[in-house]
């Protein structure tokens, strides 16, 4: 895969490594501002219980 993205990214090296540094911070935003808001409540992370 990583080949693949390598491959289709247009430019010389250093191109497609500013290429490669923007489809990263592109996946992070994704996740911290879309899919991790969507799952937390799913997520059974502030069901805390203390056995007595």
């Amino acid at each position: 895969m990583y080949g693949w993205i390598w491959r289709t990214l247009p430019g010389n090296t250093s191109a497609k490594l500013a290429g490669c540094a923007v489809l990263v911070v592109v996946a992070v935003a994704l996740l911290y501002l879309v899919i991790f808001p969507w799952l937390e409540p799913m997520l059974p992370l502030n069901r805390v219980t203390v056995g007595q």
